[in-house]
């Protein structure tokens, strides 16, 4: 008889959000591998769960194979967890799972909460076609890098980001796919829960008032031919009111770029205008 190898969501945050179906399987299991064995004990022992549980982070998911495969052999069951969410989606577990194929096991997927797509089911967007990047590049040249690769790409695009870098992330953003609507979701399912939607310019001015807090997922839409020709219109039209309200050509352009982060180059463009629309 061949064991199984569960592959098991488990909540983001609220605890209620653990499946019936998760629950069975943990309590049935033989062996858990655990990307944080704190967390995934601390969840057991919430659901009145006994078992041995094992470390399976990133460095050490390839030396748990041939442990994984023993137990398998014997025909016990084992069940892989991630910190929260869903094993593989931006967290260990794809080289195992690969591994157990190649051996012969049955592979089973226990489906549940997924900060990804909860943040799409919220977010009030076409969800699809998207593409999900995970955790952006670190290093902020590398970054840019990879942003104006993929500045034209059609679809939204999708990432997860720790608190401390999303404003980084956020201007890196403007800068080079300029200012697109996205959404910011964060401490999702959490009591401190917040989804905001707008400008990426807005969400910079947003969270450079307050500092976030719990991780987040961000979601930006993708390009648009005629992107920049709807962009500076917009622009305009604020540029224009500033000048009604009796701000100086000067003063205008200083006061979108200096509240809406609007990139220089934007705010060029306006004062060039205005001076060939002058008679």
């Amino acid at each position: 008889m061949k064991g199984i190898l569960y592959v098991v969501a488990t909540p983001i945050g609220n605890l209620k959000d653990i499946t019936l179906r998760a629950i069975e399987v943990l309590k049935a299991v033989d062996l858990v591998l655990a990307e944080d064995t704190r967390r995934s004990k601390a969840l057991l022992n919430h659901l009145g769960v006994s078992c041995r549980v094992v470390s399976c982070y990133g460095e050490r998911e390839e030396e748990r194979v041939p442990m994984v495969l023993d137990h398998l052999s014997e025909g016990k069951s084992v069940a892989l967890l991630s910190d929260a969410g869903t094993p593989t989606i931006s967290d260990p577990g794809s080289l195992l799972i690969s591994k157990v194929w190649e051996a012969g096991y049955k592979v089973v997927p226990i489906p549940g909460p997924s900060a990804l797509l909860a943040a799409l089911m919220a977010a009030g967007l076409e969800p699809k076609p998207f593409t999900f990047w995970g955790f952006p590049p670190r290093k902020r040249g590398e970054f840019i890098s990879f942003l104006e690769r993929e500045r034209k790409r059609k679809e939204r695009s999708i990432f997860y980001q720790s608190p401390n870098r999303l404003l980084n992330t956020l201007e890196a953003l403007l800068e080079v796919w300029e200012d697109r609507f996205a959404v910011v979701a964060r401490e999702l399912t959490k009591m401190h829960e917040e989804l905001l939607r707008d400008r990426i310019s807005r969400l910079i001015q947003h969270f450079s008032e307050t500092t976030p807090k719990g991780e987040v997922v961000l979601i930006v839409e993708g390009y648009q031919e005629n992107q920049e020709d709807v962009e500076i219109e917009s622009l305009r039209e604020m540029y224009n009111q500033l000048l009604k309200a009796g701000l100086s050509s000067k003063d205008a352009a200083k006061a979108l770029h200096a509240l809406f982060a609007i990139p220089k180059r934007r705010v060029y463009e306006l004062a060039q205008h205005q001076m060939e629309e002058k008679p």
